[in-house]
């Protein structure tokens, strides 16, 4: 059984700076080439099923992917895969200083007014990962979801669960990849990308 994890393509949030939670926009046009590109270099996987955040910017992500790499599989979606909640902070900039100290610094358990915390989002986001992986039906999957959902989802996986952002906040339509056998999760392909990687922006640095 083999899982594709991929974040969303860019959107104008993202370049312009500012949170988007469970907001609903599109994906930019530069967010749309990102997917295509992502999805021209998935060609030859074939996926049996796709799950997606029902937020626009991660159904659209899966969408294009799914046409780029010749799949015809329909896209359902689950809950559980939306972005952190951030409440009252939605659209707040980034450069904001309560918004720097929760991404340079998180604590698991703080959450924005009105919001959700990095623990209730690891909770939902990790009940959906172990349902999925205790199936092991032997299938492939595609899962769209977000930064935040797909650093929360993965945590348990890997080798330092403390250093909550892996390095950095996962880059635009970049793929996680797992495999089970057996019962056991293996991350075997971790934030990769498929476009140059002078493209890959980290936009909370």
């Amino acid at each position: 059984m083999r899982i594709y994890i991929v974040r969303h393509g860019e959107t104008n949030a993202n370049k312009e700076g500012y949170l988007q939670g469970w907001s609903n926009g599109p994906l930019n046009e530069n967010g749309r080439l990102l997917a295509e590109i992502t999805g021209r270099g998935m060609k030859g996987i074939r996926f049996d099923h796709c799950i997606s955040s029902p937020l626009r910017r991660a159904k659209e992500t899966a969408e294009i992917i799914l046409g780029e790499s010749d799949n015809s599989v329909s896209v359902s979606t689950d809950d559980r895969l939306k972005e952190i909640n951030f409440g009252s902070a939605e659209r707040m900039n980034i450069r904001d200083e309560n918004v720097v100290r929760f991404l340079k610094n998180p604590v698991f358990d703080f959450r924005f007014p009105d919001g959700e915390s990095i623990a209730d989002v690891m909770e939902r986001t990790q009940d959906f990962l172990k349902e999925l992986i205790a199936k092991e039906d032997g299938k492939t999957y595609l899962v769209s979801t977000h930064g935040c959902a797909l650093r929360s989802m993965l945590n348990f996986l890997y080798e330092d669960p403390e250093d909550y952002w892996h390095g950095h906040v996962p880059y635009n339509c970049c793929v996680n990849i797992i495999d089970v056998k057996d019962g056991a999760a293996e991350l075997i392909a971790d934030d990769k990308i498929y476009y140059d990687r002078e493209l890959a922006v980290d936009w909370y640095k």
